[in-house]
């Protein structure tokens, strides 16, 4: 499933999708096959082959860099009072390269049909990745090779009672750790007022068996600029 591999002779079969990478001369094939067919040629000497689930935001193109999860029922805080919560979120899988320097993107595909939206309003709101999720109250069983679990801390720092029903992270700064059975990323939310939230992921150094996903912004040298994103348009 997921986890480094060398690159010979490699066979793998991830729900509808098969993944083969064969020897053709001095050259490697990189194949997929399901829905359609993705094919690429490879040259290499050293390099293994990496696949992990990656930030769900680039299929069918990548158009957003924003995940918006809405969630089942409301979560209700008092003023000054946090809840730590779990949601689940989709899964992408990336397929890299990897040399003694250097990470390459292979290919990026999903078990999940991506679903899009706006918040906030046409003339200023943005595009994200869409999502609905439970919320559960202890660690929900997945299938790692579709979904992911956000262990999520809710903090209400407003002077006022605040309601949460939906959640939008920027994913520039979104962190993923996977083993054989589970996909876990780890944020927060600071409730400001009823109106305006500010959503961040953290970044753990190391999760206890666990390893921690190539980024798809890190493999494309994308600059991070910013980790948070400030929810002003409603919670």
């Amino acid at each position: 499933m997921y986890g480094t591999f060398e690159i010979s002779d490699f066979q793998a079969e991830f729900g509808n999708f098969r993944i083969k990478v064969e020897r053709d001369g001095k050259l490697y094939r990189y194949v997929r096959e399901g829905k359609e067919r993705v094919e690429n040629v490879i040259s290499s000497n050293s390099s293994k082959l990496i696949i992990n689930p990656v930030e769900p935001v680039n299929l069918p193109k990548n158009i957003t860099n924003f995940l918006q999860i809405e969630l089942s029922k409301k979560i209700i805080l008092e003023p000054g009072l946090q809840a730590e919560v779990y949601v689940k979120f989709p899964i992408e899988v990336g397929v890299f390269l990897a040399s003694k320097k250097k990470i390459e993107i292979v290919d990026v595909f999903s078990l999940q049909k991506p679903k899009y939206s706006l918040y906030g309003s046409p003339s200023d709101g943005v595009v994200c990745r869409y999502w609905e999720s439970e919320v559960f109250f202890k660690k929900p069983e997945i299938d790692p090779l579709k979904e992911g679990i956000i262990r999520l801390k809710v903090e209400n720092k407003a002077d006022e009672w605040v309601s949460l029903k939906s959640l939008v992270f920027d994913v520039y700064g979104m962190k993923i750790y996977y083993n054989s059975d589970s996909v876990i990323s780890f944020g927060e939310v600071e409730l400001k007022s009823e109106r305006v939230g500010e959503t961040t992921f953290l970044d753990r150094k190391s999760v206890k068996g666990m390893r921690k996903s190539v980024e798809l912004f890190t493999a494309r040298k994308v600059p991070i600029v910013r980790k948070s994103f400030v929810m002003e348009m409603g919670l």
